[in-house]
C-alpha cells in the first residue's frame, strides 16, 4: 500500500534562525530523553505519546519528530555500543542470576531487542549442526539460528538440546530448571521484543517497507508528470553500479532562489511565478533519491551526502527528497551546489524544450 507524503503546515516560510531553533529545540529533546534512559525507551505505548506529545510542542509532524528521535539514538548507538558489548559477561550473569532481559536492557540502556539478541547469542546453542540437521531438518548458521530465535523465540526453544545447560533461577523463584531452560528464554526474548519502540524484527520490515512505498510513490508521481525516467532496479539489471532510486532520461530544470535561497526551509513551488526570474534560477538535476526518513544534520552529512556526491561523480548533479521533512537547509551540506534538497517532489520542473512539467498536469511552454 502507497503511503502518502508527510503533510506539511500550511503556515508562512519561518526564518532561518526561526527555523535553526526550532531544529536545535527538537534534537536536544532527542538528545536528553537518549541519554537519561528514558522510560520511552523501553514502551511502545509511551514511545507514541511522548513523541505525539513533542510533535505538537515543535510544531513538527509526528513522522518527523519520530525519526528525528531514532537517527538521534543510532547515533547514540554507534557511539556507546562498544561499552556495553565489553560488558557482555557481566550481563549474561546477570541474566542468569535472574535479573530479566528487560531490566538489565534499562539498567544500561541498551535497547530491549538488542539486549535480547545479546543474551541469546551467549546462552542459546547451536554449535551442534548435527543436533540442528537431525531436530530441524536443516542445517543453519549461527546467525540465521540466532535472528530466528529473536523473531520467533516460542519454537526456537521447543528443544532442550538447543539450550546451553546452565544453572539459571528466574526472579520468581521456580526451582524448576527444565521449565526456565524451555520457556523462561523464549517468554522474556518476546517482552523485550515487543517492548522495543525502535529495534527488532517489526521495526526493520516496517521501515524497508515504508522504504518502497516512498520509492514507489516517487515513481507513480513522475510517471503522472510525463517525466521519463530509469528507477534503480533497471540500472542494476544493466549493471550500473551506486546508482540512484531514479535516474533522469534528460536533465530537468528545478527552481531555486538566486541568492541565499538554501536559508529558507521549504520552497513552494506553487507560490512561484516561473515567468519570474529576478528572484529565482533554474538549477539541473540528472538524478533522484529517494529518503523516508527526517534528514537532520549528522544522518545528512555522515551517511546520505557521501552516498549521493557518488552520484554526482557519476552522473551529475540532482536532487534528494526528505520525505519526512529536514534540517534548515543552511545547516545541510550540498555538495558545492550539487546535491539540491527538498520535503517532497516539487511542483514544477522544466525539460531542456523549456516545457514545464507539473503536478497538476498543466504542462505548458
Amino acid at each position: 500500500m502507497i503511503t502518502s507524503p508527510v503533510k506539511k503546515s500550511s503556515r508562512h516560510v519561518e526564518s532561518d534562525d526561526a527555523q535553526c531553533d526550532a531544529y536545535d529545540q527538537a534534537e536536544l529533546w532527542c538528545r536528553e530523553r537518549i541519554s537519561s534512559g528514558h522510560d520511552m525507551l523501553f514502551s511502545r505505548q509511551i514511545f507514541h505519546n511522548e513523541i505525539k506529545t513533542a510533535s505538537n510542542n515543535f510544531g513538527l509532524p509526528f513522522e518527523a519528530i519520530h525519526s528525528l528521535f531514532r537517527n538521534a539514538h543510532v547515533s547514540y548507538m554507534k557511539r556507546t555500543s562498544h561499552m556495553l558489548k565489553s560488558q557482555t559477561t557481566r550481563h549474561v550473569q546477570s541474566y542468569l542470576n535472574g535479573a530479566s532481559i528487560i531490566n538489565i536492557a534499562k539498567k544500561v540502556n541498551y535497547p530491549p531487542s538488542m539486549m535480547a539478541r545479546l543474551i541469546v547469542e551467549n546462552v542459546a546453542n547451536n554449535s551442534s549442526s548435527n543436533e540442528l540437521e537431525n531436530t530441524m531438518g536443516v542445517n543453519v548458521s549461527n546467525r540465521k539460528f540466532i535472528t530466528e530465535a529473536i523473531r520467533h523465540p516460542e519454537k526456537s526453544w521447543e528443544m532442550q538440546a538447543l539450550l546451553k545447560g546452565r544453572s539459571v533461577h528466574n526472579e520468581k523463584g521456580d526451582n524448576d530448571l527444565q521449565y526456565i531452560l524451555l520457556s523462561r528464554l523464549s517468554l522474556e526474548v518476546r517482552e523485550a521484543v515487543d517492548s522495543d519502540p525502535m529495534y527488532g524484527p517489526h521495526h526493520d520490515r516496517m521501515r524497508h517497507n515504508i522504504g518502497i512505498d516512498y520509492e514507489l510513490l516517487l515513481e507513480q508521481m513522475l510517471h503522472s508528470m510525463q517525466i521519463p525516467f530509469e528507477t534503480e532496479e533497471e540500472l542494476r539489471a544493466r549493471g550500473t553500479a551506486r546508482t540512484p532510486d531514479i535516474l533522469l532520461s534528460c536533465p530537468l530544470g528545478l527552481q531555486v532562489r538566486k541568492t541565499n535561497y538554501h536559508q529558507i526551509a521549504e520552497l513552494h513551488e506553487s507560490d512561484i511565478d516561473v515567468e519570474n526570474s529576478d528572484e529565482y534560477e533554474w538549477k539541473m538535476i540528472c538524478w533522484i533519491d529517494s529518503k523516508a526518513l527526517y534528514g537532520d544534520v549528522g544522518t545528512h552529512t555522515s551517511s546520505v551526502l557521501p552516498q549521493v556526491e557518488s552520484y554526482v561523480h557519476r552522473f551529475g548533479p540532482g536532487l534528494v527528497i526528505y520525505w519526512f521533512g529536514h534540517a534548515p537547509l543552511s545547516r545541510l551540506g550540498d555538495s558545492h551546489g550539487d546535491v539540491l534538497i527538498r520535503d517532497g517532489l516539487p511542483d514544477v520542473f522544466m525539460l531542456p524544450t523549456g516545457e514545464f512539467r507539473r503536478k497538476n498536469g498543466q504542462n505548458n511552454t
